[in-house]
């Protein structure tokens, strides 16, 4: 029964089967936003969420059976955890005001593509590597909007209180323009003052007209390049780096379950983590020399 489990699970058939399944899951949650087709279809919709349902079901099942006999490894995968409580939650009796929940975790199963497709699994895994540099990286952004914004607000309050009145509308001005969202309009009301450009038609107590030309083109200009330009090479170079280290952690993991496997005795897979270990130092003494030679 393990065996035959084992080669269901891992088999391509059956894990392009378990994608359909999904597609459909998500087909039919966004079917059930249309409340003409569940008066009319309302039965054929929740009997093929049962179908859906069950085979997930079956799908865990299988899973914990391939692992026998320790089923419990099969929580010791952060995804696997994901899918079992994805599932779980749809088995809970939820009622009444609590319905809403429970088309929140249908609309969820769709996320479990992600646990489908190894590519995904990859990009997810990068993405969470990547928090911590992240986060060094949005303090950066935020030091520059808070000097960008303060600045702003000294240049340009008079001029253009709509946009740059006090801190808070400076920094909600900034981040229109470093989306890039109609942000010449902005400069342009700084570059020849709110009187002369056509653009503004607000009228804000206290405003007085001022052209800053230069002053205007220099603040965006030098803005935008920074805000987006550098930024944004800063999170796709901090992205690659969590890629590289979520391949590095499937390959270590992957030949680990290729060359230690659960029915060998306790010598050979010794052994068999000392030539993993050897494989693993050659690696890095060849990534090493690749670094040396750039």
């Amino acid at each position: 029964m393990q065996k035959w489990s084992a080669r269901i699970v891992e088999s391509s058939s059956f894990k392009s089967f378990i994608i359909g399944v999904i597609v459909l899951a998500g087909f039919l949650v966004g079917l059930t936003t249309y409340p003409a087709l569940v008066e009319r279809f309302g039965n054929i919709i929740g009997a093929l969420d049962a179908v859906v349902l069950a085979i997930f079901t079956v799908e865990i099942v299988l899973k914990m059976i391939a692992l026998q006999p320790r089923p419990l490894d099969f929580f010791k995968d952060g995804w696997n955890v994901f899918d079992f409580v994805i599932v779980a939650v749809c088995f809970l009796p939820f009622g009444g005001s609590y319905v809403a929940v429970l088309r929140l975790f249908r609309l969820l199963r769709v996320l479990r593509l992600v646990t489908a497709v190894p590519r995904l699994q990859l990009l997810v895994t990068a993405m969470l590597k990547s928090l911590p540099s992240m986060g060094y990286v949005s303090l950066l952004l935020l030091l520059l909007f808070y000097i960008y914004a303060v600045v702003g607000v000294m240049l340009f309050r008079e001029n253009d209180p709509i946009h740059f009145g006090n801190l808070w509308l400076s920094l909600l001005s900034l981040f229109r323009i470093v989306t890039l969202e109609d942000w010449t309009d902005v400069m342009y009301l700084q570059i020849y003052g709110s009187d002369n450009y056509q653009g503004y038609n607000q009228d804000a107590p206290g405003r007085v007209s001022q052209a800053m030309p230069l002053v205007g083109a220099a603040y965006f200009v030098s803005f935008v390049l920074i805000g987006t330009m550098v930024m944004l090479n800063l999170v796709i170079g901090v992205i690659i780096n969590g890629m590289d280290e979520a391949q590095r952690e499937i390959a270590d993991r992957s030949l680990h379950e290729l060359l230690t496997h659960e029915d060998e005795d306790v010598a050979a897979a010794a052994a068999r983590e000392t030539r993993i270990n050897k494989l693993r130092r050659k690696l890095e003494e060849m990534g090493e020399e690749l670094e040396r030679l750039k």
